[in-house]
């Protein structure tokens, strides 16, 4: 297959720093659209897949899986798109297409395993895939997003992974005017979610260990903030809420929270992936018919809904812009949580 070669910020071992190299895209298939990417935003993921913090990481690296571009070539067999059109790309850019969770737009969950932005395997070319910290991009148009032309672009790109991750599940659990939502921590995850519940009609709180995050949840759209470190505050909220999302992306107690949980209240870890510690009492869960759940990003069909959805109601990222040479930094600051709340990379800066 002949390829074209474009400029890239890769990390080549786990403890080198991001530089700038070349890699190769392919050239445009009849089913694929060329994107030229203008903002890239940086998620907690493209530094543990640098740094390889999970395991199983193929250098060298390209993160970048929230991507807002304009589309440079379209082909042949691609009738949903056209040059010129603004585009988006998340975390999955391939999946099986016929397994039962792909036949249900749920290709997150495909069985067989759906091709990531970065690190995935790379069925044109062999080898992995490499990301959007790169100039383009090319994509089977079918895992290509459309990007409402009202919004700020830059602040469209972390929809595209923060968005949806907090989005699915409150989709999946049927928040609406009449739900009351819970957030757990103010991130770049947290910060959307307290956005689209409160987009979707829901009564948002927001749990947070300090204060003085309260001001600034408020002015997201929380209409209370409770101290979860605060007794009594916590007891205030005993069998308060429908649905509570836990974007906590390190391991934490998740008893307190779940006895706030409603009668068949759930709660949804969208944030930590690991076992729980200390140990997940079931005791209020069997007593009120609670749940704990997990959910992962979300499909294509649901992603477009998001975004529609956002173009609508004027929903977009808090976000710091950023020059792609500025990345290590970046992830350093983002360490410290140093960020509010989600880095978005400018890439004229390449």
């Amino acid at each position: 297959m002949s390829t074209f070669t474009v400029k890239a910020f890769a990390a080549e071992s786990t403890t080198a720093d991001l530089k700038e190299m070349n890699i190769e895209r392919r050239d445009t298939t009849p089913n694929d659209v060329e994107i030229d990417i203008l903002y890239c935003g940086v998620c907690h993921s493209d530094l543990h897949t640098a740094r390889n913090d999970w395991g199983g990481t193929m250098y060298p690296a390209v993160p970048g899986h929230e991507i807002v571009g304009r589309i440079t070539k379209v082909g042949s067999d691609v009738s949903k798109f056209k040059v010129g059109d603004l585009a988006g790309v998340g975390c999955i850019v391939d999946s099986c297409g016929h397994c039962d969770s792909c036949k249900q737009d749920l290709e997150q969950y495909c069985l067989n395993g759906f091709t990531g932005t970065y690190n995935g395997k790379d069925k044109h070319l062999g080898g992995h895939t490499f990301g959007g910290y790169s100039q383009k991009v090319v994509v089977d148009a079918d895992h290509v997003l459309k990007v409402p032309e009202n919004l700020d672009l830059a602040a469209v790109a972390p929809l595209l992974c923060a968005g949806i991750t907090t989005w699915s599940p409150l989709k999946h659990w049927n928040v609406g005017p009449n739900s009351k939502v819970a957030v757990v921590g103010l991130g770049g995850l947290g910060h959307m979610a307290i956005k689209l519940a409160k987009g979707l009609g829901a009564e948002v709180t927001l749990f947070s260990r300090t204060p003085g995050k309260t001001e600034d949840a408020k002015q997201l759209g929380a209409d209370h903030v409770v101290i979860s470190t605060d007794d009594t505050q916590m007891d205030s909220v005993k069998g308060k809420f429908d649905v509570i999302i836990d974007t906590v992306p390190y391991v934490h107690d998740v008893n307190p929270y779940v006895t706030t949980l409603n009668i068949s209240g759930t709660l949804v870890l969208v944030g930590y992936l690991g076992g729980l510690e200390p140990i997940l009492n079931t005791v209020p869960m069997i007593l009120g018919r609670k749940s704990v759940a997990g959910s992962v990003i979300g499909g294509i069909a649901e992603t477009q809904e998001m975004l529609d959805f956002c173009g609508e109601h004027n929903i977009v990222s808090e976000i710091e812009m950023i020059n792609m040479q500025d990345i290590n930094g970046a992830y350093e600051r983002m360490l410290k949580s140093d960020v509010r709340y989600r880095f978005v990379i400018d890439m004229k800066s390449l």
